[in-house]
């Protein structure tokens, strides 16, 4: 069994080596983990990545650091569509202006918009 301080100085030399200051997800489950200081393991400083759990399968170095990964990076989920593929709403009537001259307007149910029609 390894003492604390044994663990301490693996664990500072793991982080040290492999994350250079930040925090990343790491999809190695046989090594110890490799979050910052203080981070915990799902902790990242990437603000894209999402962590889900597996079950670890640490080895020899994990078991004597005490500690061991049992996060992966979440497969990227695909990025929502910033514009809607549907046909417009639209409404069209007729309207008269008040010089008389009957023209169609066309008034976008959602955004309210409202043009005439050429």
């Amino acid at each position: 069994m390894a003492t604390a301080a044994q663990r301490k100085a693996v664990a500072e030399k793991v982080t040290e080596e492999q994350t250079e200051g930040t925090t990343t997800l790491d999809s190695d489950v046989t090594k110890p983990s490799v979050t910052a200081p203080g981070d915990g393991p799902a902790d990242t400083t990437d603000p894209t990545e999402q962590a889900v759990s597996v079950p670890p399968q640490p080895d020899e170095e994990a078991l004597k650091v005490g500690t061991v990964n049992a996060v992966q990076p979440a497969p990227e989920q695909p990025k929502p569509s910033t514009r809607s593929k549907a046909k417009a709403r639209t409404e069209e009537y007729e309207a008269t202006k008040p010089d008389g001259e009957v023209v169609t307007v066309i008034r976008n149910i959602d955004t309210g918009e409202t043009k005439i029609k050429e």
